[in-house]
């Protein structure tokens, strides 16, 4: 095994001589999640303020790569009742229809752009304390890694929610040498683990984060103490088994911190209300030489057939509900006649996702919000036996869209209408696919839903299509890594 390893590394070395960085690193398997590096045990990644804080942005950028432009939001909304695949997109119509092969296109990039995200925090979080620099406080560095260590925690969230057991990875190479061969071998090339073991890094990340990061920041695209007590409230809310004390104790954290609601619904699309009093954590996009927000093409707009087609299950549940505010303001329908067709909706009146909608490069989208955090502390009271508490939360958010208080009076009863409340306030936020899975509803629900006219779409959902595929391409480069069943 020692003289396999060693062959391995002395074929990497042998690279990293006749190859630039980036050419090489192309080559490592992309599951590893780290930057590989041929230098002297003695350098420092980062020797000033500047440097690392750099660095640091440059995790923060990932936020407005493909995954988060794009990916995430038909992850979370054409996987489900929501929307369609739409467009052209075979990779897209596997993840719509649940029929996914471990080559899939999309897949792969997510698995890629998660553990590229990771790779970078790693890189801050592990050589940020190294800075000599006098003019980078103690203080800063711990803020530092910490705003790595939530963005690590994040990557790993989504990782484990697609596909279950993964490779937990917090550590980088930067000395590939005979001598620590062994060492980083696994580093190189790691295994999957359980669910529970990433779970386990997942909230120990987010802990270190929450005695470290800022209240107040610039604006709400920087990690603060709200977004780790909200992801950590979402944490607890999906691993299994449920946390539900710990879910309303870290909902009450941040309801603590003092967010509102905004008083109209359609302020937090219309472009005019950014990193508002709702928000917890969001990506801010200025123009086009910063990386503005060429997902909203992907969206809204008559060019050309656009992705997650609002569904006419989506529709219907805003008209039964007599939903017309949030209806409005998430979905618009436009006259498309001759300019293609499509099976669910007529060409004269065809839906887009409208909670996107500024051309310019400069629309903002939310990851975390207030509404949310009302609603997920009104699943946990519920939970625990406190039914009209969860009510009141309910009827906060249902109050704001002009709609009467819950008939839900049962903790079966409440547990439904939660799940519609958090599908009509949250539509196209890329949550319903993930709400659905953790509540254990996604199988029963995916497969009861209808067209227009009430005629069955086919799925055929089941419990080993609730994870994706470890990528073929993943595989091919790390043996180590196993498949999912039925894949």
């Amino acid at each position: 095994m020692r003289r396999n390893i060693l062959t391995l590394v002395c074929v990497g070395i042998t690279a990293v001589t006749i190859l630039s960085c980036e050419d090489f690193l192309d080559k490592q398997p992309i599951s590893s999640g780290i930057a590989v590096e041929n230098t002297g045990s003695d350098s420092l990644l980062y020797k000033t303020a500047a440097e690392v804080e750099s660095a640091l942005n440059g995790v923060y950028q990932d936020f407005k790569n493909e995954y988060f432009m794009l990916d995430m939001f038909l992850n979370g909304d054409a996987q489900s009742d929501n929307a369609y695949a739409g467009a052209d997109n075979p990779d897209i119509f596997q993840i719509d229809d649940y029929e996914l092969i471990a080559t899939n296109a999309n897949v792969s990039r997510d698995w890629a752009y998660l553990y590229s995200m990771i790779g970078k925090a790693n890189r801050v979080i592990n050589n940020v304390d190294l800075v000599p620099d006098p003019a980078l406080s103690d203080i800063r560095k711990q803020q530092i890694k910490g705003e790595a260590s939530f963005i690590r925690a994040y990557a790993h969230f989504d990782l484990v929610r697609l596909f279950g057991d993964v490779p937990l990875v917090t550590k980088e190479v930067t000395t590939i040498s005979a001598a620590n061969l062994e060492e980083i071998y696994p580093l190189l090339f790691p295994e999957r683990v359980s669910a529970d073991a990433v779970y386990d890094q997942i909230i120990t990340d987010l802990e270190y984060a929450l005695g470290t990061v800022r209240t107040v920041v610039p604006d709400k695209g920087y990690v603060t103490v709200g977004a780790v007590n909200a992801l950590l409230a979402k944490v607890y809310a999906t691993r299994e088994p449920k946390d539900w004390n710990k879910v309303n104790e870290y909902c009450d954290a941040v309801i603590g911190l003092g967010y509102t609601l905004l008083p109209e619904y359609d302020q937090l699309w219309d472009n005019a209300h950014e990193n508002s009093s709702e928000s917890i954590f969001e990506i801010n996009c200025y123009d086009w030489d910063t990386g503005g927000n060429w997902g909203v093409f992907m969206f809204y707009g008559d060019d050309w057939k656009k992705f997650n087609v609002p569904s006419n299950d989506l529709v219907r549940a805003f008209e039964d509900e007599g939903d017309e505010i949030r209806k409005n303001a998430s979905i618009d329908f436009l006259d498309v006649t001759g300019k293609w067709t499509d099976p669910y909706w007529a060409a004269a009146n065809y839906p887009f996702v409208y909670k996107y909608r500024d051309f310019s490069g400069a629309q903002n989208f939310i990851i975390y919000r207030l509404a949310d955090i009302l609603l997920l502390k009104a699943e946990a009271l519920n939970e625990l036996g406190q039914v009209e508490a969860a009510a009141d939360l309910v009827d906060q958010v249902r109050a704001r869209v002009d709609l009467d208080p819950t008939t839900a009076t049962t903790q079966a009863e409440m547990r439904l209408a939660i799940e519609k409340e958090r599908r009509l306030e949250l539509a196209f936020e890329g949550h319903r696919w993930f709400d659905l899975k953790r509540t254990g509803r996604a199988v029963e629900v995916m497969n009861a839903v209808t067209d227009g006219n009430g005629n069955s779409l086919g799925y055929q959902l089941n419990e080993q299509k609730l994870v994706w595929p470890i990528p073929q391409s993943e595989r091919d480069k790390n043996i180590k890594l196993t498949q999912n069943p039925g894949y």
